[in-house]
C-alpha cells in the first residue's frame, strides 16, 4: 500500500517536472500561510491524482485546463498555463482548449481565459503563429457538424431535442453549425484534446446528460476505457470529488 510519505514525494517531483508556481502563484504564499495545506495540496492533487499511471501528462493538462477555464478559475489557469507550457503544449492548442470551453461554459469564459493566456505567452516572450481559419457557409457547417456528431456519438447522440418538431430546434441547430461544425474541427488541436476538453468540462459543470453521450464517445477518437476513468480522476480536485464521483457512476453504467 502506497503510503501518504510516499505519495507526498511523488506530487514534489510532479510539480517539479511542470516547475509548477515558479512563475509566480498566489496559490503558493496562501499554502505556505496556512498549516497543513502545502502538504494537502501536494500529496492529493499532485501525488495521489497527477501522479497515478494510466493517461499521459499532455492530457491530464488538457483536462485540467478546459476545467479551469469553464470554472473561470482565472488565477489558478495562470499557473497552469505556464505549467502546460513547462510540459510541451504548444500555445495555438492552449489557446484552442479555451476556445473549446466556449460552447460547454460560455463564450464569456473564453474570452477571459485567452486574456490570461495571452498575458502568459507575453510573459514569457511567445509568439503565437497566425492560423488561418477556413470559412464556410452555415449549410456547409451544419453538414460537418452532423458527421461529427454522428461519427463521435452515433445512436447516444440521439437526445430529445433532436426528435422532429422537437422545442428548440433553432438552438440545436446552432449547435451543429458552430459547436461541432466550426469548433471541432479547427486547427491547432486534436480530436483527441477535443474530446479530453469536453470530458473535463461536462464532468465540472455537472452535465451528466452530455456526458453520456461523451463517455463511449471518448473510446471513439481513441482513448482506451482507463484512460477515460483517469481523466474522470483527474477532474476530482479542480470541479470537485462529488461531481467527479457523479460521472464515474455514470461511466460504470454506460462503458460496461
Amino acid at each position: 500500500m502506497t503510503t501518504r510519505a510516499a505519495l507526498l514525494q511523488r506530487g514534489e517531483d510532479v510539480r517539479q517536472q511542470l516547475q509548477h508556481g515558479t512563475h509566480g502563484s498566489t496559490g503558493t504564499a496562501v499554502n505556505a500561510a496556512v498549516p497543513g495545506v502545502s502538504r494537502l495540496t501536494k500529496e492529493v492533487v499532485f501525488g495521489a491524482v497527477w501522479g497515478r499511471p494510466g493517461l499521459d501528462m499532455r492530457h491530464r493538462m488538457i483536462c485540467t485546463l478546459a476545467i479551469l477555464s469553464v470554472l473561470q478559475r482565472l488565477s489558478q489557469l495562470r499557473t497552469y498555463i505556464h505549467s502546460a507550457l513547462t510540459l510541451g503544449l504548444e500555445a495555438r492548442e492552449i489557446q484552442e482548449i479555451c476556445i473549446q470551453g466556449a460552447i460547454y461554459g460560455g463564450f464569456p469564459t473564453m474570452v477571459n481565459a485567452l486574456g490570461i493566456a495571452n498575458e502568459v505567452f507575453t510573459q514569457r516572450g511567445i509568439a503565437v503563429p497566425d492560423t488561418a481559419i477556413p470559412e464556410y457557409s452555415l449549410a456547409e457547417l451544419e453538414d460537418a457538424g452532423r458527421t461529427i456528431r454522428q461519427s463521435l456519438q452515433g445512436a447516444q447522440g440521439n437526445q430529445a431535442y433532436t426528435a422532429p418538431n422537437a422545442l428548440g430546434g433553432d438552438l440545436f441547430q446552432l449547435a451543429l453549425q458552430y459547436g461541432y461544425g466550426e469548433i471541432w474541427q479547427r486547427p491547432g488541436l486534436d480530436r483527441k484534446g477535443r474530446m479530453a476538453c469536453a470530458i473535463g468540462a461536462f464532468t465540472a459543470l455537472g452535465c451528466e446528460p452530455q456526458l453520456r453521450g461523451f463517455l463511449p464517445a471518448a473510446l471513439q477518437v481513441g482513448f482506451s476505457t482507463e484512460e477515460v476513468v483517469e481523466m474522470l480522476i483527474q477532474t476530482a480536485p479542480y470541479g470537485g470529488f462529488p461531481r467527479a464521483l457523479n460521472a464515474m457512476a455514470l461511466a460504470n453504467e454506460v462503458l460496461k
